[in-house]
């Protein structure tokens, strides 16, 4: 660890040891709050004593203790507790073991409720079947309201956020709710998709200042949202691969019988089930204490080389043939695509990383990654400006030019503080704070897209 040589520099390295404390994910953000209350006080008392800023510094820090070993440690011996907080029988004495109750009644309630309000349209003549009359059109809009007001009333319960904060969330998502159900979207048509598919991305921040606890303009803190995310995704996939195997054991086992399970496997097992894990996935996230920690790493370091060879190789391989890149509106489509996923493996990555460490060469992997997409993006705002220069704009092809604009300044920012990084001229923290700190860009943008283009193109 470099040392600090300024009350700035002093202020960054406590908050890169504080973001490397909460990157183990054995401690909470409020035992953090108590550690670094600890370690300033340590700083405090020894620069009083004479020391330095920088001898300070280090003595408080092994005074406090070796973090990695000692958060390694919690998290060895609370990692049980991810599945004893959710289903683990009484234990004698209360406090902790009536706060997991409490909280699964509380995660199990929630997920009850979202997966309940997904039949409620229903009642009202709303099919969530894409084939019947409407289309689904009324699910395809409203979905994000059946997930994410539970998930924010959970974080709500869990940070303890104050009132005025619930206030400004829950105003946020009828907000939202009241316009995209206004709108007199017409059938079929392509503003009421991209306002679909672009709300959940902008409602995606409200959860993300939720679970911050209000404590979003600390990057530490969306950083913990970003390893939130991706760690959400993974549990949700084995949530439902293990819903698939029991929904076919559902139906093949009362088949046996002479029963037709199907419409109750397909009607609620899945729909229901689908938005209850949701719920269901987020808290195993919060309670599980170094479980995932330990994939994240390894998920990271086995599909970024392989993404980064794929991109060399494809980039290769247009310069070599001359190939230019079609200007179909699926493979546009495709490769937007493979430009976000770019972005989240990067910003996973980022976060599953030791903000302390040195540079390595998984490092030169993840530049090689940012500059290929840099390439790559490059590449697809040329063919998207071409497309929209022959055929003309519309709504979704300013929508995708605004988000590829959006990456391509992300990128760039980037690649120069990777860049400087690896020089030993920034630290990895500036390279935490420029990615932390597009997160509400994309999704202002995406709530731009989904409050004005609809008005803007006349609902077609």
């Amino acid at each position: 660890m470099d040392k600090p040589k300024s009350s700035a520099e002093l202020a960054e390295r406590i908050a890169q040891w504080r973001t490397h404390l909460l990157a183990r994910g054995a401690i909470e953000p409020s035992d953090a709050d108590e550690l670094e209350d600890h370690l300033r006080n340590q700083v405090a008392a020894l620069s009083s004593a004479g020391l330095t800023a920088e001898e300070a510094f280090l003595v408080a820090v092994k005074r406090i203790g070796q973090q990695e070993e000692m958060t390694r440690e919690f998290a060895r011996v609370h990692s049980d507790r991810l599945w004893k907080q959710l289903v683990a029988s009484p234990v004698p004495d209360g406090g902790a073991s009536m706060e997991a109750r409490t909280e699964a009644w509380v995660v199990v309630g929630l997920a009850v409720i979202a997966a309940l309000s997904l039949k409620v349209p229903e009642l009202f003549g709303q099919r969530l079947d894409p084939d019947a009359e409407g289309g689904g059109s009324f699910y395809s809009r409203n979905l994000s309201f059946f997930v994410l007001p539970c998930l924010v009333a959970y974080f709500a319960w869990k940070r303890r956020l104050d009132r005025v904060t619930c206030a400004w969330l829950a105003a946020t998502f009828v907000a939202a709710g009241v316009i995209v159900n206004a709108f007199p979207f017409s059938p079929q048509g392509s503003t009421e998709l991209i306002a679909a598919l672009h709300l959940p991305i902008a409602l995606w921040l409200p959860v993300g200042i939720a679970y911050a606890g209000g404590r979003w303009s600390d990057p530490a803190e969306r950083m913990n949202f970003v390893r939130f995310s991706g760690e959400l995704a993974i549990y949700y996939v084995l949530i439902a691969l293990g819903g698939g195997v029991l929904t076919g054991l559902t139906v093949g086992l009362f088949s046996f019988i002479g029963v037709d399970a199907e419409w109750f496997a397909t009607e609620w097992m899945l729909q229901c089930g689908a938005v209850g894990a949701f719920i269901v996935g987020a808290a195993l996230v919060e309670l599980k204490k170094s479980v995932v920690e330990n994939m994240a790493p390894v998920l990271t370091r086995v599909f970024a080389p392989m993404l980064a060879v794929l991109l060399v190789a494809l980039l290769g391989t247009m310069a070599w043939t001359g190939n230019a890149l079609a200007l179909e509106r699926e493979v546009l489509i495709a490769f937007n695509l493979l430009l976000m996923l770019v972005l989240g493996l990067l910003l996973y990555a980022l976060s599953a990383r030791d903000s302390l460490a040195r540079p390595n060469w998984f490092d030169g992997v993840l530049l090689v990654l940012v500059l290929c997409a840099l390439a790559l993006n490059t590449v697809l705002l040329a063919a998207m400006s071409a497309r929209i220069v022959e055929y003309g704009s519309s709504a979704n092809k300013l929508a995708a030019l605004g988000e590829n604009l959006i990456l391509v300044s992300n990128l760039v920012g980037s690649a120069w503080i990777y860049t400087q990084f690896l020089r030993g001229r920034q630290s990895f923290a500036a390279l935490e704070r420029w990615q932390t700190a597009y997160l509400p860009v994309y999704s202002v943008w995406a709530g731009i897209v989904v409050v004005v283009f609809p008005p803007l193109f006349g609902f077609a």
